[in-house]
This record gives structure tokens, C-alpha cells and sequence, in this order.
């Protein structure tokens, strides 16, 4: 698996945010495809992949601002793994302890 990482683009550039995502988890990626759009003080560049393979993960939201060098997604190869639902990390409802019934009274 190769990590993208946020670009300098500029001598004077210290962080950047992603303005735009132009590929999402699952889509194939070729070396020289244009992946996202990343945006500085200054301008909005187009950041290239320089590898190929799938898009596995987006690891960094548009419009959030990190520093040069962090991970903002992972390419690999094979598909994407898929998304953990929220409902696996919760006990499904069958397996929930069962409510305290009031005892009903004796006719």
C-alpha cells in the first residue's frame, strides 16, 4: 500500500486542505491520474497520483487543513475494503440483555 501525503507546492507552503476529492474509495487509480484538488493560501492545485493501484481509503476530509507530509489517503491493491457499519460496533438488539417485566398481578 503507498501513502499519499500532502504536497508542498510552494517553498513558502507549511499546511494545505483537500478542496475537492476527485476519486473515491474503490475507484482505480493510474500513475499521473489527478486524485483531488488541494488548495493553499495562495491557489488550488491538482494533486497526482504517483502510483497505481485502488483508492483504499480517504483519510482526510474535504475542506480539513493539515500540515505538509500527513497521510490524506492510502492506494493499494484490490478492492476497497468496505466501511465498518456503525451497527457492528453496537450488540445487535437480539443479543441485548431483555428488559425487567414488571410482575403482573395474581388474579
Amino acid at each position: 500500500m503507498a501513502e499519499v501525503t500532502m504536497p508542498r507546492l510552494s517553498d513558502t507552503m507549511s499546511e494545505g486542505s483537500v478542496g475537492r476529492w476527485l476519486k473515491k474509495p474503490g475507484d482505480k487509480v493510474e500513475n499521473g491520474d489527478i486524485i483531488a484538488e488541494i488548495e493553499t493560501d495562495k491557489a488550488t492545485m491538482e494533486l497526482q497520483s504517483f502510483e497505481s493501484g485502488t483508492l483504499q481509503k480517504i483519510i482526510v476530509e474535504e475542506g480539513k487543513v493539515v500540515p505538509i507530509g500527513e497521510v490524506i489517503a492510502i492506494i493499494g491493491d484490490g478492492a476497497a475494503p468496505a466501511e465498518s457499519a456503525p451497527a457492528e460496533s453496537a450488540p445487535p438488539a437480539a443479543e441485548a440483555a431483555p428488559a425487567e417485566k414488571p410482575a403482573e398481578p395474581k388474579a
